[in-house]
């Protein structure tokens, strides 16, 4: 039986909504599985604690991620978005609580190159590409696989990897620009480019901290088209601050205050709810 929307929306002290596993692997044999969404939910975090010299960046939140959705997270700084996705991505073990990709996979046993390769992968605000590589060159380096740095530069591409790199152009929206030295894109094509690389991976959970920040008015609602065309295939959690842009892409909006999870909705009833009003909108 998956597990009811409303109840992986939200927190719960009383009990997980992971449902009890059974015949769990071995962590080695979760990973190489993949996430098990069988029960809708592909993030679970459960009363996550985490303390820097005293401070609580994260107390006992809990937080659940719908398989496909895309989820934005807002808040003021200090809230903990930026911790939160430390934790999911093996960065920062937390003080307390529980965190599973999926049913099979916990993410606080596993490093963070592991929980990469399980299928997490994560956009930092400034974009870090190989400005003097070319933006098929960067896509072909980015591509999933044991092949060392040396070998794909040397190395032509097979029919296969090539066909990969031409649906992720396309994704991404630079076709025309993939012989084009990264260096001479634009600010908001090397955010795509760095979305596209993280695509080549083919991760199942996609975080994307504030994407649109420094685009033009054009790149911001090209950016949106994109991580929109995403979910569905995967799960995107997007942390933002433009509140436009978060009202262009957002279905359900979560957002943090004092690493708790104060509300969550669509952008309507986050925006209309006093208590959000009072500590990150303003009057």
């Amino acid at each position: 039986m998956s597990v009811p929307r409303t109840l992986a929306r939200l927190p719960s002290r009383s009990r997980s909504a992971r449902p009890p596993r059974h015949g769990a692997l071995a962590p080695s044999d979760a990973l190489a599985a993949g996430p098990d969404t069988s029960h809708g939910v592909i993030l679970y975090l459960e009363e996550i604690t985490v303390s820097f010299d005293g401070f609580r960046a994260l107390d006992s939140l809990t937080l659940y991620v719908q398989a496909g959705e895309l989820r934005c997270l807002i808040g003021p700084n200090g809230a903990g978005k930026t911790t939160l996705m430390d934790v999911v991505t093996g960065k920062t073990r937390p003080d307390s609580g529980s965190a599973w990709f999926g049913q099979m996979i916990d993410l606080l046993a596993h490093t963070e190159p592991e929980i990469a390769e399980a299928g997490i992968g994560r956009k930092f605000q400034r974009p870090t590409v190989f400005e003097r590589h070319t933006v098929f060159e960067n896509l072909e380096l980015a591509m999933a696989g044991s092949k060392s740095v040396w070998r794909m530069l040397v190395a032509r591409p097979s029919a296969g990897e090539r066909e990969r790199i031409d649906e992720v152009l396309e994704t991404i929206g630079l076709t025309a620009r993939r012989f084009e030295v990264a260096g001479t894109l634009s600010h908001g094509e090397k955010q795509w480019l760095e979305i596209g690389m993280l695509l080549m991976q083919d991760p199942q959970l996609l975080l994307v901290d504030e994407p649109v920040a420094g685009m033009t008015p054009q790149e911001t609602e090209r950016t949106a088209a994109l991580l929109t065309s995403l979910a569905g295939n995967r799960s995107v959690v997007v942390v933002e601050h433009d509140m436009d842009f978060v009202r262009s892409i957002a279905r359900t909006v979560t957002v943090l205050h004092e690493g708790r999870v104060l509300a969550e909705g669509s952008i309507d009833q986050v925006q209309s709810d006093p208590k959000v009003i009072e500590v990150y909108l303003g009057e």
